[in-house]
């Protein structure tokens, strides 16, 4: 069976250089692998090394040897059918930069506590619902003016997230938002980013404040992948058709279900659970991850 080898870079911090190229393709090479010569999909940031004859996990740990503690992401898939057709992603702290009810916690001064509650629960410490529940309810009281206040003072769209979502839907892909935030936050996202649809949990808001409390459902890690699951069938394919992202434990289930699952800045548990890490490169690294060249992509 034929693999690629897919090397990143955030090229701010490290440009991907031929240098760093070869000497992956040397690991691989002196583990037993017949490489390919490198492609690269995009100059100084991403680059391709097609292999055969080694097991994955024996030419990742060749090439992390050689890599060591260099800022370049990388990944190993099956040489064949890397393109998806439905991408599904989280939005706080994966397209966005924030988490945004630790934001709208600072209206009300329980920013740290709040903030220290979101962490574990995002590590898989704390039940996501009985967590999101508890910091919902310490925003009773908080003006509804505030969500638009966070959304233009603190909410900003991470690297990359633009191009990601217009490229896959310019080549077919449909993309959705699935987030355990809030559908107040989602709905803008959306519209910035480019997302076809928006799935989340919603705010209840009487008298211009929040009550603290959101509709039921809650929207979790099993709503992310019955989400991935739907998505798919509904468009006649299957999980591995598509691409989940995300940053926490909540993600877990819907990463792991995904053909190509990406923990983007993620939690041990979700990295234990994803079959590409990425740590360094912007959301673009997606789009490279499914063999897209720089010259392809849309904004």
């Amino acid at each position: 069976m034929s693999f690629v080898l897919t090397l990143i870079t955030d090229p701010t911090r490290q440009p991907l250089s031929a240098a760093i190229v070869d000497a992956a393709f040397a690991a691989l090479a002196t583990a037993g692998a017949k490489v390919s010569e490198p492609d690269w999909l995009g100059p100084g940031i991403a680059c391709d090394l097609g292999f055969a004859g080694l097991a994955p996990a024996t030419a990742d740990q060749a090439v992390g040897l050689v890599l060591g503690s260099m800022p370049v992401d990388r990944a190993i898939q099956p040489a064949q059918s890397r393109r998806r057709h439905v991408l599904v992603a989280d939005m706080d702290s994966t397209i966005i930069n924030v988490e945004c009810i630790d934001e709208l916690a600072d209206y009300v001064g329980l920013k740290p506590h709040i903030a220290a509650i979101t962490g574990r629960a995002m590590r898989g410490e704390l039940d996501f619902a009985s967590a999101l529940k508890e910091r919902v309810t310490l925003l009773a009281g908080v003006p509804e003016r505030a969500i638009e206040e966070v959304w233009r003072e603190r909410v900003r769209i991470n690297a990359g997230a633009r191009a990601l979502v217009q490229t896959m839907r310019a080549h077919g892909g449909y993309a959705v938002l699935v987030s355990g935030g809030f559908r107040q936050f989602t709905r803008r996202v959306r519209e910035a980013v480019g997302f076809d649809d928006d799935r989340a949990n919603e705010l209840i808001i009487e008298d211009g404040q929040l009550v603290g409390r959101v509709a039921e459902p809650i929207l979790g890690a099993d709503a992310k992948l019955t989400a991935l699951q739907e998505l798919c069938a509904a468009r006649g394919l299957a999980p591995a058709d598509a691409v989940a992202v995300g940053d926490g434990a909540n993600d877990a289930a819907m990463v792991r279900a995904a053909g190509l699952g990406v923990a983007y800045r993620g939690k041990p548990v979700l990295k234990a659970a994803a079959r590409a890490v990425i740590d360094h490169a912007d959301l673009t690294a997606l789009l490279y991850l499914q063999g897209y060249r720089q010259a392809e992509f849309r904004s």
